[in-house]
């Protein structure tokens, strides 16, 4: 009977802690969808590295991140190669979509080349049809690219583009992650020189996949590429989503030397 009486005690309070504690929060998704600055990368481009790649493993098991990016896609192509229908349709409430294109749809002399106008349109269409799904849309400004000028002052080269996504993410009343702005804050931080360990510079021979070297001033090595998603990761918690509790906290242990005790 004591027993009894003990178990049942025991099981009121474990559903009254659980009932206090609250059930654990829902597996998510998180698409990222973009162009070659925030894609996964083939290992023959290694040590290529697009920033969603360290993305992923800044949040805990609850989320999973589904990188839809591709090398040379402007919204234009992303959705004409239907690469963005799927990512529609697989949306459930609570999912993320991380929007940052703006590389290939600004530069006329490319195939991907989408005008303003149409650019502004798919942002929207993007935007809307994650809504659709009870899903939240986050749109980023293109990353910057390295360049410098003479006197060393880092020089914008989105400012076009970039402000279609700003006046876009206003309109809709969208989360905006400035990354343009911020990264091009970050690389006057480095300056001209250091600059060049953000991106995939690298001497001859240095590299396997790299015989002849290379110089290449809008792909990010594995540090630029962890850099980029820090800046992203800070600005999901100052934007407060609720993405932001689901970052892993990793607590710093401190160690005492014994002689100092």
């Amino acid at each position: 009977m004591a027993h009894r009486l003990f178990t049942t005690v025991a099981a009121v309070c474990l559903l009254a802690l659980l009932a206090f504690t609250g059930a654990p929060p829902a597996a998510i998704k998180v698409y990222l969808i973009g162009d070659s600055t925030m894609a996964n990368k083939e290992e023959k481009a290694f040590p290529e590295t697009g920033w969603g790649m360290p993305f992923r493993y800044f949040f805990d098991e609850t989320v999973t991140v589904d990188n839809r990016a591709m090398n040379g896609r402007s919204t234009k192509s992303f959705l004409a190669e239907s690469r963005w229908q799927p990512v529609a349709a697989a949306l459930r409430p609570g999912d993320y979509v991380f929007i940052q294109f703006g590389h290939n749809d600004e530069v006329p002399t490319k195939a991907n080349y989408t005008p303003e106008a149409d650019f502004r349109a798919n942002l929207v269409r993007f935007v809307t049809e994650t809504r659709a799904r009870k899903a939240t849309p986050v749109l980023l400004t293109p990353v910057a690219r390295r360049k410098f000028d003479a006197a060393g002052k880092v020089e914008e080269t989105h400012a076009v583009y970039a402000g279609l996504v700003r006046s876009v993410a206003q309109e809709q009343k969208v989360a905006l992650i400035d990354l343009d702005a911020e990264s091009l804050a970050l690389l006057q931080q480095f300056g001209p020189e250091a600059s060049k360990l953000l991106f995939n510079h690298l001497a001859p021979n240095e590299h396997p996949n790299y015989p002849a070297g290379r110089d290449d001033n809008t792909h990010f090595s594995e540090l630029g590429a962890r850099k980029m998603a820090q800046l992203v990761l800070a600005d999901i918690r100052t934007l407060q989503l609720e993405l932001a509790d689901r970052i892993v906290k990793r607590e710093v242990k401190k160690t005492v030397d014994a002689q100092a005790r």
